[in-house]
């Protein structure tokens, strides 16, 4: 049950439940009032004469008893079917009591001898009827004491009617302090738990353990948060990655480039110190040593060149150019123009184009196409290595694909081609095949296009790349008219 319910359902049962209970006590003392109305315990309410009419049954009865004697066993049946106390006296002295006596009983014993003869009187509700009987000489005096159900039960029903109310009241206050601790605890135990989950989940990221997940499978309010709070920690264990990750490339970079740099500039000290200390005496050797310092000066110039291009790239600070472009006639245009240099360098360039026209940059185009042409050039093993370039349509767009039969790349090494100064070549032995920021400039590239770029393993033995643009492409009648 979600929250919202739960509140809608303890606004509710707060009416409801001191209601119900106000309602069944009062019930119950609605019953208790009928049964102090209707116990009055002998005479009527309002009947006096019900009253000396019962005494005067009683007195006769007394009265013939009296005269067999003093045993009164056979009248206390009828005393206590009307619910009278008697008292008789011989000569003022008490000769017999029977029933429960009152502290009103001997003020009006005291009046009732004032008077002469048989007499009825009553006070605050209590009645007596007084009759003298005399036998043998000797003068009784039957006191028979009852009270005025009339008065009494409006004085009692007062006190059944007050304590009826103090009994609701209370009642009222008791149910509505119990149903709101209860449904404070209904409802707080639904919010405390998942706020001690989202606490714990809390704790956890904060001392690192990015990898916590909470595990919560309530439908209520709290799912979404623990939701977003699982998104929230992933985002940050992949943005703390990222991070990391670009520290440590970083720290290649910076390791790169010095290696990178170090290794020509070596070359170019030595071959100038030879010049220096004349050890190239003939001017061949001057010559061959000073082409030897300009290829690598050309090689540092190219590395920083690269360098300097990735860090604009980078820094989203190059210019973009995007237009309508025939992507087969650009790319077959630039291959056609250097293929027959890269024959000559040991690579044979093959292309199967379909026709598709798309918004591409042509200079960033350019430096793809150029850059993974270098690396495989770079990286064959073969006196004749051959790379075969495949443009496709699919369904969103299109895939241009570069297979070669080279060395190929380690399967481990795969997710790390398109990183800034990775080789797979760890030691970075061989400095002259490649900066290591080829691949990562045509990754930069292709993403500024709305692309995406993946290496795996080529059906020609070596290493593929193939890159996806998302981007619509035009139909062939359009194709055709742009041509035109």
């Amino acid at each position: 049950m979600t929250v919202k319910k739960r509140l809608f359902w303890s606004n509710i049962l707060m009416i409801v439940v001191p209601v119900i209970a106000a309602a069944l006590v009062g019930m119950l003392c609605v019953a208790f009032l009928w049964l102090a109305w209707m116990s009055g315990g002998g005479l009527g309410f309002q009947d006096q004469e019900d009253f000396d009419h019962a005494c005067f049954v009683v007195a006769e009865a007394v009265g013939h008893e009296l005269k067999k004697g003093t045993d009164f066993s056979s009248v206390q049946p009828l005393l206590d079917s009307c619910g009278i106390t008697m008292t008789v006296t011989l000569e003022e002295q008490t000769v017999f009591t029977y029933g429960e006596t009152d502290k009103r009983d001997g003020d009006l014993i005291a009046a009732a001898d004032m008077l002469a003869g048989n007499t009825t009187i009553a006070q605050d509700g209590r009645s007596l009827y007084v009759q003298k009987e005399a036998f043998d000489g000797l003068q009784y005096t039957i006191y028979l004491f009852g009270w005025n159900h009339a008065q009494q039960s409006y004085d009692h029903l007062k006190i059944v009617l007050a304590m009826s109310c103090v009994i609701i009241g209370c009642t009222i206050v008791l149910s509505i302090f119990l149903t709101n601790r209860f449904l404070t605890k209904f409802v707080f135990q639904k919010i405390e738990e998942p706020l001690d989950i989202l606490t714990n989940g809390v704790h956890e990221i904060r001392d690192g353990n990015l990898d916590y997940r909470i595990a919560y499978d309530q439908q209520d309010e709290f799912r979404p948060i623990c939701e977003d709070f699982n998104k929230m920690a992933g985002r940050l264990k992949e943005s703390v990655d990222r991070i990391q990750q670009q520290e440590r490339s970083r720290k290649e970079l910076i390791a790169g480039i010095s290696h990178d740099i170090r290794s020509p500039l070596t070359s170019i000290q030595a071959y100038v110190e030879g010049l220096l200390d004349g050890i190239a005496k003939t001017p061949e050797a001057q010559k061959r040593y000073l082409e030897t310092i300009k290829t690598k000066a050309e090689d540092l110039e190219h590395i920083v060149s690269q360098l300097f291009l990735f860090s604009k790239m980078e820094l989203e600070k190059y210019p973009e150019n995007l237009k309508v472009l025939r992507l087969d006639d650009a790319i077959r245009d630039m291959v056609s123009a250097l293929q027959e240099e890269y024959r000559q360098k040991g690579l044979r360039i093959s292309m199967e184009l379909e026709p598709v026209t798309m918004h591409a940059d042509p200079v960033q185009l350019q430096r793809i196409v150029m850059n993974i042409l270098e690396n495989s050039l770079k990286y064959k093993d073969k006196a004749q290595g051959n790379i075969q370039i495949v443009l496709n349509r699919t369904g969103t767009g299109c895939r241009l694909s570069f297979s070669d039969d080279g060395p190929g790349v380690p399967e481990e090494a795969l997710p790390h081609l398109f990183e800034v100064f990775y080789r797979s070549d760890p030691a970075r032995q061989n400095p002259n095949k490649g900066s290591g920021l080829g691949l990562a400039i045509v990754a930069s590239a292709v993403q500024r296009m709305g692309g995406t770029a993946i290496a795996c393993p080529s059906a020609l033995g070596g290493l593929e790349i193939n890159i996806d643009f998302l981007d619509e492409v035009v139909n062939d009648a359009e194709d055709s008219h742009n041509r035109r």
